[in-house]
């Protein structure tokens, strides 16, 4: 109940602030709300931004910490998704496949639907009021009709602009409680991220260019400011064509945002700001939790190699990490790059593994192929330094048992999502529980036959008494580029085992077990600092000290850092306290665990038995998606997509085809 009541109250916050939004470009907001709320809000120690922090930053602060709570509560108390048979939804069947926005379900163009709406409402609104007395402003200013027209029309521009970037950082928030509330995870999100931000920058590129001609016309060119062009580098190097190619340029490129959003405080006022200070600020906080996690060598403790290029690694863990099927985490390694981190899918399960962390990484480009050879080199290696941030992922419980089958399609390296999936599965399929589990169907194209040798991954850790052969498990292998088995392929897989070292810790969470209540702590407790910190700079301002505006804005800046690092560090430092006699023990261990059978698998077990029997391996052909998906109209049928984006887009078109209408289609892609 008291669950309940909290999601109620959110979503009634959640949408007065929406309807704020609409009302913003309204008459009855400017000249009778605002006046009201900045009269009643005055005060001597927060200034005019204490009524824009009143409106916009508050409320969604205040979401964010109580959706904490509603969360904490919920993992204290076993709070899992219904994984019972449910109807697939219409709302997430996909409706738009191979446009500009890549795979669009109807539910993602309904919300992009309205958000156009609102900015081409708040356009139309701003420009109707301000061209109203366009002419007497005109003539007050010393300036022609269409140069006021011009002016007005690049304020709108701005005033426009600032709404996408009120809503930019939420969806690249990590560990947002706020994504979490509304059923999104920050990976399956940063597609908003991308559209959001492409509009942002061609409204600012418009509200630019419209007083560059304004200026020059004035003679105040002089005034172009700094952020606008950060923007548009951000903006260049962001377009797929260069992403795709050269990651690292736009990686690098990207930090711009922090010269960005420092010269459009400077241009706007932190007033202002306000209006798109909260999603920044809980960016803040995760980026800078994310920062002080990844300061921390984690226990890498072995590493097994395959034939086809790849490498899994193996790490230890705290048994308070839970993660989900399809979680990842970003990977530091020094040897290879000190800034660089990538993202990859944890294949470990975290009901079978209390005491591991696994990945998978395939070499297709630079980064990871400088791995595998470090890695498979013949030289001893005494130890190999690696940071570690995350895990990040939906949660524990997933509609995974809704459907009668689940057909998992991947490419190449798509697989490794699913063999979480697969493993979690089984799990649940072993524990003797009365849910009926799914039959599994796992389409995985390769383009070798040495690629076969990621299956054995599938299989769970000799540690454990499960058996595949339990679960109902079908896997149809296509090698697309030969035509036959190459017996020079079946090489053994070989296993690295690295020495522990004193000041490598097992993969822990950030902010403890209860990180749900600490994030909310961090909150709450640097906003108050924050504006404990601005209350005695404007007592100051007012009497003795007398300040510029953008000198202003930039020591409530350094005030919001500083007190974001104060919170964070302090709850970070608690709970590795906390944590030290745990660690210790797990640090101590004389000898490596035995996870798993050192890449010398006896080919007679029962597991690898059973697995073989599940295989069946076509060789030069692909799969016909099709004659696959449409050949069970009598059930339901979850179908997962992984893998490269050409497939994606060719299994969403099968699926919203119309032809059946028992496929839920959903896609797994990391557009960064």
């Amino acid at each position: 109940m008291v669950r309940s009541a909290i999601k109620l109250f959110l979503l009634l916050l959640f949408l007065g602030y929406m309807m704020l939004w609409f009302m913003m470009p309204t008459k009855l907001y400017f000249e009778h709300w605002l006046p009201k709320i900045r009269a009643n809000s005055k005060s001597t120690y927060f200034g005019q931004q204490g009524s824009t922090m009143l409106i916009y930053t508050f409320p969604i602060l205040f979401i964010a910490t109580l959706g904490c709570i509603y969360l904490h509560l919920g993992k204290k108390h076993g709070d899992h998704n219904v994984e019972g048979r449910v109807p697939t939804s219409k709302l997430k069947q996909p409706v738009m496949v191979k446009g500009p926005l890549g795979i669009v379900s109807w539910m993602e163009l309904s919300f992009l639907t309205m958000f156009v709406v609102l900015l081409a409402w708040s356009t139309t609104s701003y420009l109707n009021g301000m061209f109203t007395h366009i002419d007497q402003m005109a003539s007050r200013s010393g300036l022609l009709v269409w140069e006021a027209k011009l002016e007005m029309s690049g304020l709108t521009l701005g005033l426009v602009g600032n709404i996408c970037l009120a809503f930019l950082f939420f969806p690249v928030t990590r560990g947002s409680s706020v994504l979490r509330l509304i059923g999104l995870s920050s990976e399956a999100s940063i597609k908003y991220h991308i559209w959001v931000g492409h509009i942002a920058m061609t409204i600012f590129t418009a509200h630019g260019l419209c007083y560059l001609v304004f200026w020059a016309k004035t003679e105040q060119l002089s005034q172009v400011k700094i952020g606008l062009v950060c923007g548009l580098g951000m903006w260049a190097t962001s377009l797929p064509q260069i992403r795709r190619k050269m990651f690292e340029l736009f990686y690098y490129t990207h930090h711009l945002y922090i010269l960005f959003i420092v010269f459009f405080v400077f241009h706007v006022g932190f007033s202002y700001a306000c209006i798109m200070l909260p999603g920044f600020y809980l960016f803040l906080i995760d980026r800078y939790l994310r920062f002080l996690q990844s300061q921390q060598r984690v226990s890498l403790v072995a590493a097994r190699i395959l034939p086809c290029q790849t490498v899994e690694l193996n790490f230890c863990k705290s048994p308070e990490v839970n993660h989900g099927p399809r979680s990842i985490i970003f990977v530091n390694v020094p040897a290879i790059s000190k800034l660089q981190r990538h993202p990859f899918t944890i294949t470990s399960n975290s009901n079978m593994d209390t005491d591991k962390l696994s990945m998978v990484v395939k070499s297709e480009g630079r980064w990871s192929s400088d791995l595998y050879q470090k890695l498979s080199s013949p030289l001893p290696m005494d130890g190999f330094q690696v940071s570690i941030e995350g895990p990040y992922g939906p949660p524990a419980s997933t509609h995974l048992l809704r459907h009668d089958i689940l057909v998992l399609l991947s490419g190449g390296s798509g697989i490794t999502p699913f063999i979480s999936i697969i493993r979690e599965l089984l799990f649940k399929a072993s524990s003797g529980s009365s849910t009926r589990i799914p039959h599994i169907l796992l389409i995985c194209a390769f383009k070798k036959s040495i690629d076969l040798a990621m299956l054995e991954l599938i299989l769970p850790v000799s540690g454990t008494t499960v058996d595949i052969s339990c679960l109902q498990l079908q896997i149809e292998a296509y090698v697309t580029r030969e035509k036959g088995a190459d017996e020079d392929n079946h090489k053994p897989l070989q296993t690295v085992w690295f020495k522990p070292n004193a000041i490598d810790a097992p993969v822990s969470a950030i902010l403890g077990p209860n990180s749900w209540l600490c994030l909310g702590l961090i909150i709450s407790s640097s906003f108050v600092m924050f504006l404990l910190l601005i209350a005695i700079l404007s007592r100051y301002h007012n009497s003795n000290m007398v300040y510029a505006s953008s000198a202003t804005a930039g020591f409530y800046m350094l005030f919001m850092c500083l007190a974001i690092a104060m919170t964070a560090n302090a709850t970070f430092l608690w709970n590795k306290k906390q944590n030290r006699k745990r660690l210790r023990q797990i640090r101590n261990m004389d000898t490596p665990p035995v996870w798993f059978n050192n890449g010398d698998r006896e080919l007679e077990s029962l597991p690898y038995q059973s697995l073989l029997q599940a295989t069946n391996v076509h060789y030069g052909e692909r799969p016909d998606l099709k004659k696959i998906l449409f050949e069970r109209k009598e059930i339901s049928v979850g179908v997962i997509a992984s893998g490269p984006r050409e497939m994606r887009q060719e299994v969403a078109a099968i699926c919203s085809s119309g032809l059946a209408d028992n496929l839920q289609f959903e896609s797994i892609s990391f557009t960064w």
